[in-house]
């Protein structure tokens, strides 16, 4: 690897910080806004979270594919299904926004194991899926910046924790489904 290589993988460095703690706050934040408390009147958003859920297992499988295509030597199918895997991610993302903006939090009903076992499996999503956002980055910019070494280390790390993220998003969902009004 070259010394331009990494220069050029350190000039996105300053983004990533960026991106990895400004796109928490903001899905924070505007998840509890409701666009109604301005006086903007639009009708919930019901019908998404069975959407967001099945673009989340569809980045499970994206995300699987993609490892399968760069085990076989497939470079350009691994990348376009990684941009792919990005861009589900980023639609996931908004649709939970705009659900949760429009719409007020279903509350899990389950009782007794199942209910300790929801909440791990929701805390574990919710921490990691604010943990992989840097890791995402991380991996890419390596890629693009042909930092494939360094691209290789650091994605044995982001895809398992990626598919946990994506696959326990469509287990709460599954979860909660029931008890959505």
């Amino acid at each position: 690897m070259s010394q331009v290589d990494i220069q050029n993988e350190k000039k996105y460095n300053k983004w990533i910080i960026v991106l990895a703690i400004v796109i928490p706050v903001i899905v924070a934040i505007l998840s509890r806004v409701k666009l109604q408390d301005f006086g903007i009147l639009v009708e919930p958003l019901t019908f998404l979270p069975p959407i967001y859920a099945a673009i989340n297992g569809l980045t499970a499988v994206v995300l699987v594919l993609a490892v399968i295509a760069i085990k076989k030597g497939n470079r350009k199918l691994h990348e376009n299904l990684m941009k792919s895997a990005i861009a589900l991610s980023i639609s996931f993302l908004v649709m939970y926004v705009a659900y949760h903006m429009t719409s007020d939090s279903t509350k899990y009903g389950g009782e007794g194991v199942m209910r300790y076992v929801y909440f791990f499996i929701l805390t574990t999503h919710i921490l990691l899926s604010i943990v992989i956002i840097p890791f995402v980055l991380i991996t890419y910019v390596r890629a693009i910046t042909n930092n494939i070494e360094r691209h290789k280390k650091i994605a044995k790390i982001t895809f398992p924790l990626w598919l946990y993220v994506a696959l326990t998003g469509v287990v709460v969902y599954l979860m909660i489904s029931p008890y959505y009004a």
